[in-house]
């Protein structure tokens, strides 16, 4: 693989700003100082080969992805499947049924996604509509942290209603194919 500084440098930009960050934000994130950032960006040098992962993490995309400058992989992290993302939610409902829901860890799982989603999963373990909202969600989530949602995918699995046509209208906006 030919390295293009360059490109890497833009891709870099292009995600930083992407992420609403500064260049002195991603360097206090990196440990790094704000003019390092500025280098990478223009070009001039590339970042070292230990710090790529927590880069990849901060600019939620790939290794590959940030050494490619974005070319071909869309700079995407990694690809999330609609069953994926409902086994996963499944997976939290066993959770409950194996532990019991009121164990320690269950409650911790459950209070932290409630939280942070304004809401009470729970209700989607029972009611196949409410599953389909959460799965929407959750996969909203996923393309907004830099991961690939294919909108075939999205269009075979989940059945036809505003929740899946919303998610959809998003990852055309996010320039998914």
């Amino acid at each position: 693989m030919n390295l293009n500084s360059l490109k890497i440098g833009a891709f870099l930009q292009s995600r930083r700003k992407m992420g609403g960050m500064t260049q002195t934000e991603l360097a206090e994130k990196l440990g790094v100082s704000s003019q390092s950032v500025s280098n990478w960006e223009r070009g001039e040098t590339i970042p070292d080969v230990s710090m790529l992962p927590d880069l990849a993490v901060v600019l939620h995309c790939s290794v590959d992805a940030i050494l490619s400058g974005g070319a071909g992989s869309g700079g995407f992290r990694r690809h999330i499947t609609v069953v994926q993302m409902q086994e996963a939610i499944s997976a939290l409902d066993r959770i409950g049924e194996l532990l019991g829901r009121d164990h320690f860890a269950y409650q911790c799982i459950i209070e932290a996604l409630n939280t942070r989603m304004n809401t009470t999963i729970e209700t989607s373990f029972s009611d196949p509509h409410i599953f389909d909202v959460f799965t929407v969600e959750f996969l909203l989530a996923c393309i907004d942290n830099g991961d690939y949602v294919d909108p075939r995918d999205v269009e075979t699995h989940l059945p036809p209603n505003q929740a899946r046509e919303y998610l959809l209208k998003k990852i055309k906006e996010h320039d998914i194919y």
